[in-house]
């Protein structure tokens, strides 16, 4: 199974990754996994590293809708992106951004950062979601058992949001409730069906940890979709719950 079929996502659209713990790695992974046999546009809504804009696909610095189209017609996979201080890529021109969809299979973007860190708050000002997509929550299950002061970028907004103080240790019913929250990663997501959960890090973890998390998931938004995985693995899905069980 590619990880694409394990999150339940469609044959085409638009799809929003947040959270922390393997951002990058997912968006790397679903590129390569859609551009196969489909036409996928890479971006960011806030700020990537030159490297990973390259690992992507062709870089298009700048561009019109116009270079864009011609770039797919050579290449599966594109990232689009500005320039952008300090070796970074910025969010690429509103009027490229806007005809992406109707140019490519999908159109894929890291919508927030997490600096490193395995989970996350968001502050005011994020995610960046592209409009009408697909959400996936990812979470680095490292985090699990550890001070949410120590693994969480933005603990205070954290700890108010769950009710604990910052330095209390992050358990798996924590981690659901962080990754469920309208105001932690399933933040501007109108429709709960769009979303989907991405526990990375299995290998860090025992596994009844792991499926802790999934379960408490699945009961504070029945349905909702979560695999477990460990993307530095070649076969990297190790459990995935459906929302029926």
């Amino acid at each position: 199974m590619r990880l694409c079929e394990a999150l339940g996502l469609p044959e085409s659209g638009v799809l929003s990754l947040v959270g922390g713990g393997g951002k990058s790695s997912l968006l790397l992974r679903l590129t390569k996994e859609w551009s196969v046999d489909r036409r996928v546009v890479a971006v960011t809504t806030t700020h990537i590293t030159r490297a990973q804009g390259e690992a992507l696909g062709l870089l298009l610095l700048g561009g019109s809708p116009d270079a864009l189209h011609a770039a797919l017609r050579e290449h599966s996979a594109v990232c689009a992106a500005l320039s952008a201080e300090g070796g970074k890529l910025s969010p690429p021109p509103p009027t490229l951004l806007r005809a992406a969809p109707t140019l490519a299979d999908w159109v894929l973007a890291e919508a927030d950062g997490a600096h490193g860190f395995p989970v996350k708050a968001p502050a005011c000002h994020e995610p960046v979601l592209l409009p009408g997509g697909y959400v996936v929550g990812v979470a680095g299950l490292s985090a699990l058992g550890r001070p949410l002061s120590e693994v969480c970028h933005r603990p205070s907004l954290a700890a108010t949001l769950l009710g604990v103080p910052p330095g209390a240790a992050l358990t798996p019913s924590l981690l659901a409730g962080l990754l469920t929250s309208e105001h932690g990663q399933r933040k501007g997501v109108e429709d709960p069906a769009r979303f989907r959960v991405l526990l990375n890090q299995a290998d860090m973890v025992p596994r009844h940890l792991a499926c802790a998390a999934a379960a408490e998931i699945e009961r504070l938004l029945p349905g909702c979709r979560v695999v477990i995985a460990s993307l530095r693995e070649e076969d990297c899905i190790k459990e995935v719950f459906d929302g029926c069980s």
